[in-house]
């Protein structure tokens, strides 16, 4: 069926170093440095060749380039001799491509660690990469890094007078954390007793989730998280300059750490981040954008609006019969005017019937409905705990950007607080940290002030997001293991989007939303978890 490239037994002995396979038309590369990659597929787009045989014609064993020993596998080779012979080649390659699209063809992994909860929204804005970061509900924050509780002193503060004072409300907000969060901990194991077919393990992990998530909102902005991060050169590429223009010194040093890793990996693809006409310029407009804006809003001098927790400001009223003309595209041959006005003439009968067809027999959540539902959207403003906005950032498939944490939008105080009696040490926590911030801001201004401000501190941001990817969000974060605050957010979402715009189809096919509530949110998470670990060990006994 697919043509049997020939090879001799020394060129498959060679092959077989750097790919995966050396007879079938699908292979990965291996054992080669990302440069190296990233210019074997940019001189791939402009040659008959295929890419093993390329390799061995241009890359493997030339003299100015030495890429065979590159990736020698032997004992003793050099890795930085390796990474300057492939700096070489890239180089060579590279001038004849456009940097950005030989940037896409290479990445790194790195693992960012000890970053603060403001910095890790930062580092997650950019849209191409993959993140995994530390959750709040799976470790007790009350477990010491060190000598130190788990957060950042912002580098602002070192050597100030103000160093002292915060370090000391940190440590006290810390300590009520700890007494909190155990309270809660006993409280639950009470509420919930363990039931008989559960594991001590799955009960156990439940119950933390579950103190946890009750105990967040008390932790502030200046919580340190790890983060895990896979992007191309050209998502790092612009996640630096981002950062290097960043207000916060903390951004500008992390950027700073984050690009000397990256030389060591894939130092072409990072090259121009500090060079002052390409990086430095780049980083200058968007410093001239922030502050031209924030000038300007500073002259409005009107005070905000009491709003709803959820509110949809703008949504698309022909959204349906536009998802149906839409949805009839691909199979169809009419032009995009022609099936516009078709679906016009349509019952609303039939157009339900189009957009169901679409839609089809979902047996789980994650059959979603194809590209023609990107074609109408929706917009909210939220104004919700920041711990909730942590976890909604991260769907990076729709537009989303907020404003700066401050604790003048007052804070929210969960059920399990109130049942313990620990509402008068929520509320004394919140009033020292909106003091702190209040000191934080007259000496080092707003952006610095928000490292004092807790997750339960309300926080406005908004998202605009198409139908399409409304499916996913709201039926992921309603799930029932989610954290009761966001589903209540998503679920209102869902609500809005069936009521306000009048979308009822299209709400009903989301029948993977959930609005129900639970009591222990992660106990069937962990029991499903229980039984892949049983499984797994059956099959490993087996083997």
């Amino acid at each position: 069926m697919y043509f049997k490239e020939e090879f001799s037994a020394s060129e498959r002995l060679v092959l077989s170093r750097f790919f995966t396979n050396t007879d079938r038309p699908v292979f990965a590369l291996v054992n080669l440095p990302e440069v190296v990659k990233g210019a074997l597929f940019a001189r791939y787009s402009r040659t008959p060749k295929s890419l093993r045989r390329l390799f061995l014609d241009e890359f493997y064993d030339q003299p100015e380039t030495g890429v065979s020993a590159i990736a020698d596998s032997l004992a003793g080779d050099d890795a930085q001799l390796k990474l300057d012979r492939a700096e070489r080649l890239y180089e060579r390659v590279f001038s004849g491509y456009g940097d950005d699209s030989v940037a896409q063809l290479g990445g790194a992994h790195l693992a960012c660690e000890q970053s603060s909860n403001l910095l890790t929204k930062i580092l997650e804005r950019g849209r191409i990469a993959a993140y995994l970061e530390q959750s709040t509900r799976y470790i007790y924050y009350d477990q010491r890094l060190g000598q130190r509780y788990r957060y950042l002193v912002p580098p602002e503060l070192h050597g100030t007078e103000h160093e002292a004072d915060f370090v000391a409300e940190m440590d006290r907000l810390f300590d009520t954390y700890s007494e909190v969060v155990r309270a809660c901990k006993v409280h639950f194991e009470e509420r919930f007793p363990r039931q008989p077919e559960d594991s001590p393990g799955v009960w156990r992990s439940s119950i933390r989730a579950k103190a946890c998530d009750a105990a967040r909102g008390l932790l502030p902005a200046a919580t340190t998280s790890n983060l895990g991060i896979f992007a191309t050169g050209q998502a790092y590429e612009a996640m630096l300059i981002r950062m290097r223009a960043h207000p916060l010194a903390e951004a500008q040093q992390y950027a700073g750490m984050m690009l000397e890793e990256l030389r060591h990996v894939i130092p072409s693809f990072v090259r121009r981040v500090d060079i002052p006409d390409r990086g430095g310029v780049w980083g200058n407009y968007f410093s001239g954008i922030r502050s031209e804006l924030e000038d300007i809003a500073g002259r409005i001098g009107e005070e905000p609006n009491e709003v709803p927790e959820v509110e949809l400001t703008e949504w698309d009223p022909d959204a349906e019969r536009k998802l149906a003309a839409a949805a009839l595209y691909e199979a169809s041959d009419l032009p995009d005017s022609q099936l516009s006005a078709i679906v016009e003439r349509m019952s609303a009968d039939d157009v339900e019937k189009v957009l169901k067809a679409y839609v089809g027999n979902r047996s789980n959540r994650r059959h979603r409905p194809g590209r023609a539902f990107e074609r109408s959207f929706y917009r909210f403003d939220i104004l919700s705990d920041f711990g909730s906005f942590r976890d909604l950032q991260r769907h990076r498939m729709l537009t989303i950007d907020w404003q700066r944490l401050t604790p003048d939008f007052g804070y929210a105080v969960p059920e399990a607080i109130e049942e313990n009696a620990l509402t008068d040490t929520w509320n004394e926590s919140m009033s020292r940290m909106s003091e702190l911030h209040g000191r934080l801001d007259n000496a080092f201004g707003a952006d610095v002030a928000q490292y004092a401000v807790p997750f339960a501190f309300r926080l406005r941001y908004y998202m605009h997001l198409n139908v399409r990817e409304a499916f996913h969000l709201l039926e992921l974060r309603t799930d029932r293991q989610g954290h009761a605050d966001y589903r209540r957010i998503c679920q209102e979402m869902h609500r809005l989007i069936a009521e306000k715009a009048g979308h009822r189809v299209l709400a009903g096919a989301m029948n993977y939303v959930d609005h129900n509530e639970y009591g222990l949110e992660r106990l069937e998470a962990e029991r499903k978890n229980a039984a892949k670990r049983k499984t797994n060990e059956g099959i490993e006994s087996a083997d």
